[in-house]
């Protein structure tokens, strides 16, 4: 079964919010603009590649690339980067960084020739060992030598190491200590690698006030205030190890979020069954069950998301996960991304092969506007999916909280097919995030007059404590903040507020599953990159059975990851 979505007048429509967020985003373009030719005339950018960042608990340490501008340090990143023009590059040659390292303040850090876990004597003759000190984003000792001219360079990385080239990546971050041989839940042998993960999230609904129309519309709401397990996830992430590594992926869970695949909630369900094989000219193709190359917030995972929960119209017109293949790949030097697969989940229906419908889904995203740091970004993304609605198709959807009643709902609608589109526009500002999506689906059913469904979203985002939410390239999505000092590391975590106002409507036509505003508030604080707690207030109007009902409520959730 399918869900979808539309709306009279809508590429009217469509227009208006895509130049709403146009205008938005080049707004804050132009003042980026401003401020990055300022910085460019007095900057003095440094880049530092090739060294590694020793952790608590891995003696191996995770390699990294650093970016400082005005003394100052901009970005942390496993990624290879070319250098800025007129910047001074620096190749740490393998060597091991011990010190300060907080993004957006300067840092004062020393390069150390040899692992100091391995060695003792570094520190009982360090001066032999140092081959570059910066102290307050200044360089004070410099054995390394600068890179006079930036040529193309492959980071060293033993065969065991990989990175995410599908489409959709890990149901959960994998640590950066994942290469570590000493964890306990990891295995490594000539054919085949892995690592066992798993998260547990944990809600406590309150709903705070309802009106007597609310009340006539969904019900009591009270009786849902509770507290339920949200989520349990679990399995394995590694690699088959050929010449170029396919990387599998297999989670299960007992509480999926395929709401149109499942009736119950509380019983084990496949999550992902996927495995990601190179192809040449840098393709990927992923086979198995899998998330369709549609929506950045869809594709992004559900525990990492600003908000705890997604967008009426994502949850509406989009199935969590799918059966298919899909291909994918970058352009324009990593600028770019394009995915496209074909999809039919016959193995989770009561229907034949025959007889279950068929999507085609593909994706398409670009860098318009990147300034030279990487630390400002403009995204821009268009996606399409056809149906051939070989069974009835529904729309609804709760009110974006978990352990809530339905809102909103069409009746069962036999169409010949149906389009959804997705637009979306975001723009990253260092610690600030701004965006939205609309999705919109045209519905081929001359029996409920072509209805045409829609919804949207607009949300920013504040990292208060200065991280920054990092854009993977792969798959033209923002990973989850980072923890610069973690607790227990000298820190008190990361914190983050958001906000962000939705609007689904499933009235047109012959339909009339009703109209839902939710205006959402959210507060995050991560004492460490596996464990969050956040809470979230939302307050939503319902206009359904011609009635406006208005009801708020709050959610509480721990969540916490294996390490």
């Amino acid at each position: 079964m399918d869900i979808l979505k539309k709306q009279p007048n809508h590429f009217i429509r469509l227009s208006r919010c895509f130049l709403f967020l146009l205008a938005l985003s080049l707004f804050t373009t132009s003042n980026l603009f401003s401020q990055v030719q300022s910085n460019e005339e007095a900057a003095d950018s440094i880049l530092i590649r090739n060294v590694y960042l020793i952790s608590m608990e891995d003696t191996a340490g995770l390699q990294v690339c650093l970016i400082l501008l005005n003394n100052t340090l901009e970005i942390v990143t496993t990624d290879d980067i070319e250098s800025a023009p007129g910047a001074k590059v620096y190749d740490g040659h393998g060597g091991y960084l011990m010190g300060e390292v907080s993004i957006g303040k300067p840092p004062s850090f020393v390069v150390l020739r040899e692992n100091p876990r391995e060695n003792f004597d570094i520190f009982l003759n360090s001066k032999d060992y140092i081959t570059f000190a910066m102290e307050n984003g200044e360089i004070v000792l410099n054995n390394l030598g600068q890179v006079e001219k930036d040529v193309e360079h492959e980071t060293e990385k033993t065969n065991k190491r990989f990175t995410w080239t599908a489409y959709n990546p890990p149901p959960m971050a994998v640590p950066f200590n994942y290469y570590s041989s000493r964890k306990w839940n990891r295995f490594d042998t000539k054919y085949i690698s892995g690592l066992f993960n798993g998260i547990m999230a944990l809600d406590r609904m309150i709903w705070l006030s309802q009106n007597e129309n609310s009340e006539s519309q969904v019900g009591e709401l009270s009786e849902s205030s509770l507290g339920e397990i949200r989520a349990i996830r679990f399995g394995l992430i590694g690699t088959f190890n050929f010449r170029k590594p396919w990387v599998y992926t297999f989670f299960i869970t007992n509480n999926t979020f395929d709401r149109d695949y499942t009736e119950g909630r509380n019983r084990l369900t496949l999550y992902d069954l996927r495995v990601d094989i190179p192809l040449p000219a840098g393709i990927t193709m992923s086979i198995g069950k899998q998330k369709e190359p549609i929506s950045l917030s869809r594709l992004t995972t559900l525990v990492f998301l600003p908000l705890q929960e997604r967008q009426a119209a994502e949850d509406a017109f989009l199935p969590a996960r799918n059966y298919g293949i899909v291909f994918n790949s970058m352009y324009m030097k990593g600028r770019g991304t394009w995915g496209v697969g074909v999809f039919k989940n016959f193995f989770d229906s009561d229907t034949t092969f025959r007889d279950t419908p068929t999507q085609i889904t593909g994706r398409v995203t670009g860098i318009p506007y990147l300034t030279e740091d990487e630390s400002n970004l403009l995204h821009l993304g268009f996606a399409l999916r056809y149906s051939n609605a070989k069974q009835p198709i529904v729309a609804r959807t709760e009110s974006e909280f978990y352990l809530s009643p339905v809102f909103v709902e069409t009746q069962r609608i036999q169409a010949d097919h149906f389009f959804t589109y997705d637009l979306e526009v975001y723009m990253r500002k260092g610690p600030f995030l701004l965006g939205g999506e609309y999705i919109g689906n045209s519905v081929k059913a001359p029996d409920v007059d072509n209805p045409s469904l829609f919804g949207y979203n607009i949300m920013g985002n504040w990292a208060v404590t200065g991280e920054m939410r990092p854009y993977r390239k792969r798959s033209g999505i923002f990973d989850p903040l980072p923890v610069s000092k973690p607790v227990g590391q000298g820190g008190g975590g990361a914190f983050e507020l958001s906000f962000r106002h939705s609007f689904i409507d499933l009235d047109d036509g012959a339909v009339m599953g009703g109209r839902m505003r939710t205006t959402s508030a959210g507060f995050n604080w991560w004492p460490s990159p596996r464990a969050q707690v956040g809470v979230n207030y939302r307050f939503i109007t319902l206009d359904r059975f011609e009635v406006r009902g208005r009801s708020s409520g709050m959610n509480i959730r721990i969540m916490l990851m294996l390490d």
